[in-house]
């Protein structure tokens, strides 16, 4: 049984940080963080992120950017990254965690979620809708915990 998820993308501000609060709202009993291969260590989630997500009843409020670590990924049951070009890079960072490694849009075609960073208000709604609908395909395989 899966517990605990962790989500990941590159710099830990808006895939993944909405991809983490998205799952843990509708998934209230599972552990769900985020972190970022290339984090900006620090950070809070961009503004438009921020925005497009509080406006679809999500909060991001409170999140702090930080590194994806073996030792971070190895208190996880499920890693679920946004491209399949990270799955690469979080099994070079933490070997053990590739056999439980997946894409957040695995239930949406397998499918990549584009970084909307420094791009277009536009983009990043078109992100959010993508991630929504990924994440209700992840709560329909994971259960309501």
């Amino acid at each position: 049984m899966i517990s605990s998820v962790l989500v990941v993308c590159v710099g830990n501000v808006c895939r993944s940080p909405v991809g983490e609060r998205l799952l843990a709202q509708a998934c209230p009993n599972l552990r769900v963080e985020s972190a970022g291969i290339n984090a900006l260590v620090g950070h809070s989630a961009s503004k438009d992120s921020a925005e497009i997500a509080a406006n679809n009843g999500v909060s991001v409020d409170g999140h702090v950017a930080r590194q994806f670590s073996a030792e971070l990924a190895a208190q996880f049951d499920l890693i679920l990254v946004m491209e399949k070009g990270h799955m690469r890079e979080t099994a070079k960072q933490a070997p053990a965690s590739g056999g439980k490694t997946m894409l957040f849009g695995q239930w949406i075609g397998q499918a990549d979620i584009a970084d909307p960073y420094n791009l277009s208000h536009d983009f990043h709604v078109a992100v959010f809708d993508k991630m929504k609908k990924a994440s209700d395909g992840w709560v329909a395989k994971l259960g309501k915990t």
